[in-house]
């Protein structure tokens, strides 16, 4: 798994942050089992290990380290075989919610097999596990496993009552909870990689107090991004067009090579975010998911159309690698809806210099809403 792989410095410090939440328990919660909250987790795990964080791109994983993405948990141990949630599904209730029990399974099984591979293609990621921090009563414990795809073949044993469907994949056991459109999965804890207590603080407020006076701070505020826009990768009334956008390359008139796309950049954003972007043809570099960064431009009339600077390898990295479109085969929003992505969200970093993530479906209308 991770955990044994790494240093034991980069061990200790990982045990030391989280000990360190664990003590300030008291200003959540009553409970003798240390409370750690999901995102501060996510920021201690990539702060001690040096991984990067995908927590903000509404993917299957929530860090990477080199070429494995690992989707990071925490919860109550229980018994050692809780279910958790792994996956939700509310965007995409038109694609099952129609469907006999069984056939809303299969659907729900192609669509997370459909998003684990979309973040393994986007991310550069050969393999992915599930890193869990369990607690109890002052202490965590510290459990790893793979994360499997759905055996979809294998399927069977649907137990379906009012709120969910129950079902196993020959490796897994899972539960679909109908009115949260939400996937769990049954975590078999057993055996622990490892665990050590955590004392709790009785009174957190006053030693933060002592802290704040000593002008000592845990976590240094993060100023690297500077400012973020989403784009769609859609025309108006979510239809990804024939001959615009990413299908760009169908258009009409020259002839154009099979790759030739480009991101729209809806007016909205110009009039909002006047200077985000750089001026038309000057290049810039933009960061893809998986490490690699792509030279860039604003092109157009009007600015619309985020390219390449060659003018195939957004289309090469976004249709070939990511998508798995073959050549000649038109995006759909449907396509999108498999994949629970339908936006993308650019950071600006420096004039010149920029990232690029997919977002989940909904983020630009949401994004949009959020201008008026």
């Amino acid at each position: 798994m991770f955990l044994q792989n790494q240093s034991k410095q980069q061990k200790q410090e990982y045990q030391s942050f989280l000990k360190i939440a664990g003590s300030l328990s008291n200003l959540f919660s009553d409970s003798p089992a240390p409370y750690l909250y999901y995102r501060i987790a996510e920021k201690i795990f990539c702060r001690a290990f040096e991984a990067e964080d995908l927590s903000r791109s509404d993917v299957s994983a929530d860090a990477k380290k080199k070429d494995l993405g690992i989707g990071l948990k925490t919860f109550l141990s229980g018994n050692y075989k809780t279910f958790q949630k792994v996956a939700e599904f509310n965007n995409d209730k038109p694609l099952y919610d129609n469907l006999s029990p069984d056939k809303l399974i299969l659907k729900v099984a192609e669509l997370r097999n459909a998003r684990i591979e979309f973040t393994e293609n986007a991310h550069g990621l050969k393999n992915s596990i599930y890193h869990c921090v369990l607690r109890e009563k002052e202490k965590f414990l510290i459990f790893e496993e793979p994360m499997d795809k759905l055996d979809i073949a294998n399927i069977k044993k649907f137990k379906k009552n009012k709120s969910s469907i129950v079902f196993d994949d020959g490796k897994n056991e899972y539960s679909f909870l109908l009115s949260k459109s939400t996937l769990t999965k049954r975590f078999v804890t057993r055996p622990i990689t490892y665990d050590f207590n955590v004392e709790i603080l009785k009174d957190p407020f006053e030693e933060l107090r002592k802290l704040f006076k000593q002008g000592g701070l845990l976590f240094e505020k993060e100023k690297r991004i500077k400012q973020t826009v989403y784009l769609p990768l859609y025309g108006k009334d979510q239809t990804v067009f024939e001959r615009s956008g990413l299908n760009q390359w169908n258009a009409s008139g020259r002839a154009r090579h099979q790759d030739e796309v480009y991101i729209p950049i809806p007016a909205e954003v110009h009039k909002n975010f006047p200077n985000f972007f750089p001026n038309r043809d000057t290049p810039f570099n933009l960061k893809l998911p998986n490490g690699n960064v792509m030279q860039s431009k604003i092109c157009q009339d009007g600015g619309k159309a985020l390219m390449s600077y060659s003018n195939r390898e957004l289309g090469k990295w976004i249709l070939r690698d990511i998508l798995k479109l073959k050549e000649g085969e038109l995006l759909t929003f449907e396509k999108l809806q498999i994949l629970g992505i339908d936006s993308v969200r650019i950071d600006k970093i420096s004039d010149l210099e920029f990232e690029i993530n997919f977002v989940s479906l909904g983020k630009y209308e949401e994004f949009k809403n959020n201008l008026s």
